[in-house]
């Protein structure tokens, strides 16, 4: 594996597929349309379908990009400089969307940030799907691709524009806020 340009050490012989795909996608991939053609069969149609609910519904603003090794909507340094604060070189991710082995996972930290969003978004849930919502603090996973409410997913991406995210971000962050130092 070492001549293929994969991070492999003397310890390492056999990485999983987890760390191959995500190595792969963050250093090889720069567009969302190379990152679905890349995709397993599949897939390519329901991260295609997210990815255009998204696009039609996010406010204007924020940029659709590659980031962190998935498609990715963010804040662009030109709405907000001062960027993520643990890397400032990196915009601020508001949404980002990818596929593992085991699932289709749609990311948005203002799940994780809004108490008010989160609430919204399971009610919601349940009036759009009877299918049991599979989340961690801000990750939605989708096992099965035909489970996917897609509508639901559209009117989640349209909740925050780009100035309330940074105002959400710079509240949580409070004195850390890149802006106030």
């Amino acid at each position: 594996m070492a001549g293929r340009g994969l991070p492999v050490d003397a310890d390492t012989v056999i990485l999983p597929a987890r760390i191959i795909h995500s190595y792969i996608m963050e250093s090889k991939l720069t567009t969302p349309e190379e990152y679905i053609a890349n995709l397993p069969d599949d897939r390519k149609k329901a991260v295609s379908d997210i990815r255009k609910a998204i696009n039609k519904n996010i406010p204007k603003g924020f940029k659709e990009c590659i980031a962190y090794g998935m498609i990715g909507w963010v804040v662009p340094h030109s709405l907000f400089p001062a960027g993520y604060h643990c890397d400032p070189t990196k915009p601020l991710m508001l949404m980002s969307l990818g596929s593992t082995k085991g699932h289709i996972s749609l990311h948005h930290l203002g799940l994780y940030s809004s108490e008010h969003l989160l609430e919204w978004f399971h009610t919601a849930w349940t009036k759009a799907t009877p299918k049991k919502l599979d989340m961690g603090k801000g990750c939605v996973r989708f096992k099965k691709p035909e489970d996917i409410p897609i509508a639901l997913i559209g009117e989640l991406a349209s909740k925050l524009t780009p100035q309330q995210w940074i105002e959400a971000y710079e509240k949580a962050l409070g004195s850390r806020s890149p802006r106030k130092t």
